[in-house]
């Protein structure tokens, strides 16, 4: 078989991007309860056809999944934003790639880039709508809090359950609207660490340059975040409620870097016992289902840097292993 023309596979890479991003979206809107776990994935194939294609062919994926999207919601709403921060991420990510940084910026740096356009684009948006950011918040929250609800209606759960959280609805939103930037901070690195550790063997299967980080699950924390939980940590329990919710933002983001270690950590032993692939996904959903086992891996996580529980000295660094 003859090779196809540049243009022919360039049209091919591109509807092929274009396609995978539009079904993860599709996914993610109208698959209930595990919709949230494929949005995850939506800078995967933005991340990956902007690395094949480069940056100016690789645009063109997350464009036009833009403008399909804007079509089916007709305009530009709050969840057009959310989905266009996670495309932005992908591209933002494969942008870090080729600028030979550590693991920890490439992250942090592309975190950055999207939560600062994401504000930018909410200021925009606010002025568009002739409404301050507070009430657009609020308003989304409270959206989202009663589709939750239908939602728990739906799936069976006992009236006086809902009962109770229908009560407590107002300050639920009062909670979540002042947390939301670390929630949106927490999301975003979360994300950016998961498709990073997805894009890479793609990226190698294909034969697309991807750096070397070593072995991601060799991967531990900087020392002194740990004071950062422990400051968090006393300011929750300050009477004060702006000091404890400043508290609390700061715990949301810690301990979401101290889950990725924990996380690191179990993906360690699971690989030194050879576990099974099939295994090792089941563990998984269990860890991201259970809150008491999710618990437990930032526990692991955060007590990592005093017990060690890998045995491996983490300045020493060694060719990527496997996964």
């Amino acid at each position: 078989m003859m090779p196809l023309p540049f243009h022919s596979r360039l049209s091919k890479d591109i509807a092929a991007g274009v396609m995978a991003t539009l079904f993860i979206f599709s996914a993610a809107v109208f698959m209930p309860v595990i919709g949230f776990v494929f949005s995850l994935f939506i800078p995967l194939p933005v991340l990956f056809y902007r690395a094949k294609l480069g940056r100016r062919h690789g645009m063109i994926v997350p464009l036009v999944a833009l403008g399909i999207m804007s079509l089916l919601f007709g305009g530009i709403t709050m969840d057009i934003l959310f989905f266009s921060g996670l495309m932005l991420l992908g591209f933002a990510l494969s942008e870090m790639f080729e600028k030979a940084l550590s693991v920890e910026m490439t992250v942090v740096v592309a975190c950055g880039i999207v939560l600062g356009a994401g504000l930018i684009a909410l200021l925009l948006y606010s002025i568009a709508a002739n409404k301050g950011i507070y009430t657009l918040a609020s308003a989304y929250v409270a959206t989202n809090l009663e589709l939750s609800l239908a939602l728990y209606k739906g799936v069976g759960i006992p009236q006086e359950t809902i009962d109770t959280i229908a009560n407590s609805l107002d300050r639920i939103q009062y909670v979540l609207v002042r947390i939301l930037p670390s929630l949106a901070a927490a999301s975003t690195l979360f994300a950016a660490w998961t498709n990073l550790i997805a894009a890479r063997p793609i990226m190698v299967r294909r034969g697309v340059d991807c750096p070397d980080f070593g072995p991601l699950n060799h991967w531990r924390a900087p020392e002194p975040l740990v004071w950062g939980v422990i400051g968090s940590g006393l300011m929750v329990l300050i009477p004060d409620l702006g000091i404890r919710l400043i508290g609390v933002n700061g715990l949301l983001v810690l301990l979401t870097v101290y889950f990725i270690q924990g996380i690191a950590i179990v993906s360690f032993y699971f690989e030194k016992k050879k576990l099974p692939r099939t295994i090792r996904i089941v563990l998984y959903c269990m860890i991201a289902l259970q809150q008491f086992f999710l618990l437990i891996v930032i526990c692991i996580g955060l007590f990592d840097m005093w017990i060690n529980f890998r045995k491996i000295d983490t300045n020493k660094h060694e060719p990527d292993l496997p996964t």
